[in-house]
């Protein structure tokens, strides 16, 4: 049995190393966390032509939404402040990251693959099935932990409730999930179809799956708001993530 091909949407750079023009930026963590599952990972082409985009899907065997740059809350709010608007650090490509993965998203549930969402991915996820966002936590949640610890991005910084039941805590074996958090947005309003399965302490929703009556949709769909790549290498709980994606990809 071939291993499985994992189509991952890279983030969008300003300036590449060698050229000065706009650059594709995928950190190895995510790949090396596929391939030490057993999977091989392949990056998105810079497109929106949905065509294409269909294409890729259809000959890959499952799908992983990276980190980046925020969402551009015009996709899902017309209504922010202006001193939370200008927190917003949007893809350096006009939007074309947010129209690209929004595409993604749909033709994975076309052609019912299994997804993986990280960070920005977990929130891209959540907009796309017509969810929203707090657009700055510190400002609209100004009771909650920081969240943003780029310090410690490779590090365990607060925990994570889980659902009992729910497919983290299946994966993870575990109802309480040590976690790092690098990510200054988090989901506001859950989107259709899809049901929160972890909180921090401050109420973040830090995981999603789809809701039992959904779970036909997709054959796999987890969403994370922390970045287990980074994490995988030294804890079981967190290479699990990887490994139970990759055992769906080849069923699927």
């Amino acid at each position: 049995m071939r291993p499985p091909l994992i189509l991952i949407s890279p983030s969008i750079e300003s300036k590449g190393e060698e050229f000065g023009d706009l650059s594709i930026s995928l950190s190895e963590a995510y790949q090396q966390a596929m391939l030490d599952s057993g999977a091989i990972p392949l990056a998105l082409p810079v497109t929106t032509f949905r065509e294409i985009i269909a294409e890729c899907v259809s000959h890959a065997d499952g799908v992983l939404l990276t980190g980046g740059e925020d969402v551009d809350p015009r996709i899902y709010s017309d209504q922010l402040p202006p001193g939370v608007r200008k927190t917003v650090t949007v893809t350096p490509d006009g939007g074309a990251r947010d129209l690209r993965e929004l595409l993604l998203v749909d033709e994975v549930f076309h052609q019912r693959k299994p997804l993986l969402a990280i960070c920005r991915g977990h929130q891209v996820l959540n907009v796309a099935l017509s969810g929203t966002l707090v657009a700055d936590i510190p400002i609209q949640m100004p009771q909650a932990i920081n969240h943003r610890r780029m310090d410690k991005r490779s590090q365990l910084v607060h925990e994570v409730r889980l659902t009992e039941g729910s497919l983290l805590a299946k994966i993870t074996g575990a109802q309480r999930l040590r976690v790092n958090s690098t990510h200054h947005q988090a989901v506001a309003r859950v989107g259709t179809a899809l049901r929160p399965t972890g909180f921090s302490a401050d109420g973040v929703v830090e995981s999603m799956e789809l809701e039992p009556a959904a779970a036909h949709w997709l054959p796999f769909l987890l969403s994370v708001q922390f970045h287990p790549e980074r994490l995988a290498a030294r804890y079981p709980e967190h290479r699990a993530i990887f490994e139970a994606f990759t055992r769906a990809c080849l069923h699927s």
